[in-house]
């Protein structure tokens, strides 16, 4: 089977800082400012967590909750005891480009005994977060990432996200398609070869897309190469050096799409992010 986060990772980072190791007792806001998630690992204790003060998850087993976008929480624990925490900020490459981050639920709450294959990860993680080790930062914020992973992959997999990318890659034949999207977004793709490479047939696949998605295919490539092309300009290449490499045959198209996608052109959009 391909790899269906390949790609996407390869292009579009995921990353995490640690900001918060040890117990946590009483009421504890977290604003939700700034421009980053979090992701917040339980070892131990029970936690009611509130969104705009409504109950949306009671916590009685290790569990991971994951913001992957700025929202406001507060949790709620014994006053005495606390729970233990481990926490980090979450930032996705590209920010708002970045399909990872779009495709992902508001909130994601996980018990931690059925994020699969992550025992190791996490025992090593909590055994670093609970102690001063040399290079125990960096060493958390690489095991946060690849707690990250694990959670994306396990989402796709138990088929737990309803709508956009991760939901088409979630779908046995749609995956298909969004992976050679993802590969070779320079490709000229008709919708006849898209359908193809899923093993569909034009119509069904055009249906299916659309209702798994929520899109078109030819909507999704577009967004998916103009964020290709956002990361591009971030970095400081030239539009000129761009054009090819997402599909288009000239600086003109790719800008009259760009302006279409974002509002902006691929000019206007540099100087803003600049600013």
């Amino acid at each position: 089977m391909a790899d269906r986060l390949a790609a996407l990772l390869e292009r579009f980072t995921v990353s995490a800082r640690v900001f918060h190791a040890g117990a946590l007792c009483g009421i504890n806001e977290l604003d939700g400012s700034g421009d980053t998630g979090q992701i917040h690992l339980i070892r131990r204790g029970r936690v009611e967590v509130r969104h705009g003060g409504v109950t949306a998850a009671e916590i009685t087993r290790p569990s991971l909750l994951l913001y992957p976008r700025p929202m406001a929480h507060r949790f709620i624990t014994d006053p005495d005891s606390g729970a233990d925490f481990a926490c980090a900020q979450v930032s996705f490459g590209g920010e708002a480009a970045n399909p990872i981050a779009a495709a992902l639920p508001p909130f994601t709450c996980m018990a931690l005994e059925d994020l699969q294959g992550a025992e190791g990860v996490l025992s090593l993680l909590f055994d670093e977060a609970f102690q001063q080790n040399c290079g125990r930062q960096a060493l958390l914020d690489r095991l946060f990432e690849v707690v990250l992973i694990q959670v994306l992959r396990q989402l796709m997999e138990q088929g737990r996200v309803r709508g956009g990318m991760l939901a088409g890659m979630s779908h046995a034949r749609l995956r298909h398609a969004l992976i050679a999207m993802h590969e070779k977004p320079a490709q000229d793709w008709s919708l006849e070869a898209l359908a193809e490479a899923a093993g569909m047939s034009r119509s069904v696949f055009a249906r299916s897309f659309r209702e798994v998605v929520g899109c078109t295919p030819g909507a999704y490539l577009q967004a998916w190469r103009i964020g290709l092309a956002q990361q591009a300009l971030r970095r400081g290449r030239s539009l000129k050096m761009i054009v090819h490499d997402v599909g288009y045959g000239s600086e003109a198209a790719l800008s009259r799409v760009f302006k279409a996608q974002t509002g902006l052109s691929p000019r206007q959009w540099r100087l803003d992010q600049r600013g």
